[in-house]
């Protein structure tokens, strides 16, 4: 294991039969003198500093909503003109709040490591709605003048929805930003603290550090199903040497009733535990559990679209696209003029792209390079930055002043709208792939062709293609198309905005 990911952690030779014999803490304590033991917040440390990140988290949420559902409330008042201020009406804040805490909006942060609204959005939404029609069914009781109309009630709603967003947004900034990071240790193998690390570096509403790293073999002692004071000892001391707060699993091949045991040792001694399934590797997120009397079973969802959800996510991209190039038509014409005094070539760069099916198309882009740039191509792969088969270049010659300006601000992306009306591409979908990168994509990964290509998907918020290798890029591809759902379109897109606007391009 590299120093980057923290310290590797070995167990000695029969560290089973140390703890069977009452071996002691040795293990703990040597783990403890190899360690970097530098604590997170001085004089709190492991459990009680997670215990104390979570309270504040909670704290800050719940005025956040207080904070919004006052502020909705005020603003119906002044652009209602039936309606009036009245005390009364604030009754109804501790209601929505005991209504936020009954849905779980305010216990789910101690179970998460990426903190984000938009998963939060549906209750959110679901509490808005509630609000506003008790609202209008309670008439001027609510608001304190006149019956509350069917247009106040739907301003209320509006404004209680977007204001709840915006103010648990805030908040979750807010906490992120006062906290640490919280420390975690992973029990898996190399491979998977290495990725682990490089998720949790840098990314948005995630605020993490991987400290140390321990095989699942070593953790082994700690599975076992015998309850015992030793082993909670020997964890709640190297939990309390390491200030780890959570501890990421990464089984590999393991028997279920040992990763359950292990499960229970670390929440036993007030460890948070974050468990990488690797059955969502295959089957997706979208999943359906059943209780059968007391047993539960995972449903898994078909891979491929319905014919309703094809037509819906069909409907979406439509009237998407025709909005969009309604709106951005002027800009597009303003680029369009700059492109052609800029340099000589067409306004328009087309690139054969496979699509649906493996079905080709030609994919529209404005132009950012000198005309005839892929036949400079081969001259300049050994400058090639991105991972894979994959060819990108960050300071490519072969782009133009304007097209420079118009990759920073993904702008060169917008003609794909034109693709999009065709129904040639989604809004939303796998990254539509060159033919060369096309051949390397094998096995059910192929299946990723089951959906259009998009015009941003996931792929683009980890960081485009030059961040993101081929064979994890249709990985991630491949487990969308089974995982999808009109939500998720909806919060790609959300996440793309930022990002976007971040200029980290396309």
């Amino acid at each position: 294991m590299s120093a980057e990911v923290g310290t590797r952690i070995e167990a000695p030779p029969k560290l089973g039969g140390q703890l069977a014999t009452g071996g002691g803490l040795g293990f703990a304590e040597s783990i403890a003198r190899r360690t970097d033991t530098r604590r997170a917040s001085k004089g709190v440390c492991g459990p009680a500093a997670s215990m104390r990140r979570d309270s504040l988290f909670r704290r800050l949420l719940l005025v956040a909503d207080a904070a919004a559902i006052v502020a909705a409330y005020l603003l119906t008042v002044a652009l209602a003109p039936a309606a009036h201020a009245s005390w009364v009406a604030l009754a109804g804040v501790p209601l929505l709040l005991l209504g936020a805490k009954v849905t779980g909006l305010y216990d789910r942060d101690e179970a998460l490591l990426r903190k984000t609204t938009l998963d939060e959005a549906p209750k959110l939404f679901q509490l808005a709605t509630l609000a506003a029609l008790l609202a209008w069914l309670g008439g001027g009781g609510v608001l304190g003048g006149g019956l509350l109309g069917r247009g106040s009630a739907i301003l209320l709603w509006m404004a209680l929805a977007a204001l709840l967003l915006v103010a648990r947004g805030a908040a979750w900034a807010l906490a992120l930003r006062l906290t640490p990071a919280e420390r975690c240790l992973l029990i898996g193998d190399e491979r998977s603290a290495e990725r682990i690390r490089a998720k949790l570096a840098g990314r948005g509403g995630v605020k993490a550090e991987l400290v140390a790293a321990i095989d699942f073999d070593s953790a082994a002692p700690w599975s076992s199903d015998s309850f015992s004071e030793l082993r909670l000892a020997e964890i709640r001391y190297l939990a309390d040497s390491l200030d780890v707060q959570r501890a990421i699993i990464a089984p590999s091949e393991t028997d279920g009733v040992d990763l359950l045991n292990l499960v229970r040792t670390l929440k036993a001694v007030g460890v948070r535990v974050s468990v990488l399934p690797r059955l969502l590797e295959v089957v997706g997120s979208t999943v359906e559990f059943d209780d059968l009397h007391g047993i539960t079973v995972m449903g898994v969802r078909r891979f491929d679209l319905s014919r309703s959800s094809a037509r819906v996510k069909r409907l979406f991209d439509f009237l998407g696209a025709a909005l969009g190039l309604a709106v951005i038509s002027p800009t597009m014409a303003a680029i369009a003029l700059a492109i052609k005094l800029d340099s000589r070539g067409p306004v328009f760069f087309r690139q054969v792209r496979v699509g649906r099916h493996g079905q080709r198309f030609q994919m529209l882009k404005f132009r950012t390079m000198v005309n005839g740039a892929d036949a400079m191509k081969d001259t300049l792969r050994e400058r090639n930055e991105a991972c894979g088969q994959m060819f990108k270049i960050a300071e490519d010659p072969r782009i133009t002043r304007v097209g420079r300006w118009l990759r920073k601000c993904s702008l060169d992306e917008l003609p794909q709208l034109i693709n999009v009306l065709r129904g040639e591409m989604s809004l939303v979908g796998p990254r539509p792939l060159v033919i060369d990168e096309d051949r390397h994509v094998e096995g059910w990964h192929r299946r990723r062709l089951e959906l259009m290509p998009g015009m941003t998907g996931h792929w683009q918020i980890l960081g485009g293609p030059a961040r993101v290798p081929l064979r994890e890029m249709v990985a991630i591809d491949y487990l969308y198309v089974a995982s999808w759902s009109l939500w998720t379109d909806l919060k790609i897109l959300l996440r793309t905005v930022p990002h976007v606007l971040g200029r980290h391009g396309l």
